[in-house]
């Protein structure tokens, strides 16, 4: 049975009697790979909730809320630029100093094609509507994420707040560096986040075919045929690599796999943000903000390995140490081959990756638990039913619940719209 692990369940259940204190609106960033409300349209297939609806099942508290579309593979920084504009209006400018530290791979600062209207009565170019224009400390946001959108919001925090992290001056003219913008931020939720990055990553040796092979999976899930399927854009018009309308995942990627963007030394891609490495890299500088509250939710669907009896998948892993985890029976199919022991090209491996530290063993697997909590050696606390600003409040995490299943993707409504109930009583109540 899927549940919440009790360390927070009786500060979830006290926390639900609160009174709402606020309706601000919620902002919902998915993770990696992860897609907008609009892409798979055609089957009603979307990132929060599968062919469940989180957004309008969190709607009905008469609270505002909105679904991002950010670049699905693009860095942490990237995507917090698209997010502050897709927010608030305006054309993305991903900074001078960014754009020329990351000029040998293409990188393009004021590319065509990431626009947003903050005027819909005013929008000659017929851009896609903003979602929150009047967003300022005067009507801030709750932000909930997941996956890398956890890194991506807090990115997003730190440049509102703080600026260009060089200087005043070195990202150019855009109003997202000059910083200052505290209070715009009420809350920032993490779900399954990989804030110390995710050893799947040392599994992902040849990031493109597997990137081709993820992609089509998920659009498998969602109904239009894998990797042959149109629909699904990469939005990497930053680095001039435009997608075209009718273009399929695998006819994009075979067009554009010789491009800098896609080679493992280059840094500003999801695939450096998301090693631990590049994790660590970016703790370095997104520190945990003492204007908004945090708060994280982690996700494990592995179990320890038995000699015969488990609910570990038998055909992946038919031989278990118990010092190991494995992956369950019921993790959604794409995840299985690099979640446990049987890591390929070595059956050797004790866990997702090559990590030999047992706390990293158990995942979800994508993300690696330990990994959900918060960014290491920044404020972190058990939450106890009183939140306490500037502090990652950790509510615990969902046993037997795979990365997808906390969104909704193979899971019925009474398994997964809990947990944002839960979440939305305790965020109302700040």
């Amino acid at each position: 049975m899927k549940v919440l692990s009790s360390l927070t369940l009786a500060a979830c259940l006290a926390a639900s009697s609160a009174t709402a204190a606020n309706n601000a609106p919620v902002v919902l960033v998915h993770g990696f790979l992860g897609f907008g409300p609009e892409t798979f349209a055609a089957t009603g297939f979307k990132y929060w909730g599968g062919f469940n609806d989180i957004a309008a099942h969190m709607r009905n508290t008469q609270r505002p809320v909105f679904t991002a579309g950010v670049g699905p593979v693009s860095s942490n920084w990237d995507r917090a630029v698209e997010l502050y504009y897709q927010i608030k209006g305006g054309c993305a400018d991903y900074g001078a100093r960014h754009t020329a530290d990351n000029a040998a791979a293409g990188h393009i600062q004021k590319p065509a094609g990431k626009c947003w209207a903050a005027d819909q009565a005013n929008n000659p170019n017929n851009y896609p509507v903003a979602l929150y224009p009047q967003w300022d400390a005067q009507h801030p946001v709750h932000f909930v994420s997941h996956s890398q959108g956890g890194q991506t919001i807090r990115t997003l925090i730190q440049l509102l707040e703080n600026g260009a992290p060089n200087g005043a001056g070195t990202e150019g003219s855009g109003g997202l560096y000059a910083g200052g913008k505290v209070g715009w931020v009420k809350s920032a939720t993490s779900i399954s986040s990989p804030h110390n990055g995710t050893t799947l990553r040392d599994v992902v040796v040849e990031f493109v075919p597997k990137v081709s092979e993820l992609a089509g999976s998920i659009v498998e899930v969602a109904g239009l045929g894998g990797s042959g399927g149109s629909g699904y854009k990469f939005r990497l018009e930053q680095y001039g690599l435009a997608q075209g309308p009718a273009e399929s995942i695998g006819d994009f990627i075979d067009r554009t796999r010789g491009a800098p963007f896609w080679q493992l030394s280059n840094h500003d891609a999801a695939h450096w943000d998301l090693a631990p490495d590049g994790a660590a890299q970016l703790n370095g500088w997104v520190k945990t903000s003492p204007n908004v509250y945090y708060f994280s939710i982690g996700s494990r669907a592995t179990e320890q390995g038995h000699w015969c009896c488990n609910n570990t998948d038998r055909v992946i892993a038919p031989f278990q140490s118990s010092d190991y985890q494995y992956a369950r029976n019921d993790m959604i199919f794409f995840l299985k081959n690099t979640a446990g022991e049987w890591v390929v090209p070595s059956i050797l491996q004790h866990g997702m990756g090559s990590y030999r530290a047992p706390e990293w063993y158990p995942n979800d697997g994508v993300v690696n638990t330990v990994s959900m909590r918060g960014p290491s050696g920044q404020p972190q606390r058990n939450f106890d039913g009183t939140p306490v600003k500037g502090s990652w409040n950790y509510i615990g995490y969902y046993d037997q619940y795979d990365h997808f299943d906390v969104i909704g993707w193979d899971s019925p409504t009474w398994a997964v719209y809990p947990i944002y109930d839960n979440l939305l009583s305790i965020i109302g109540g700040l």
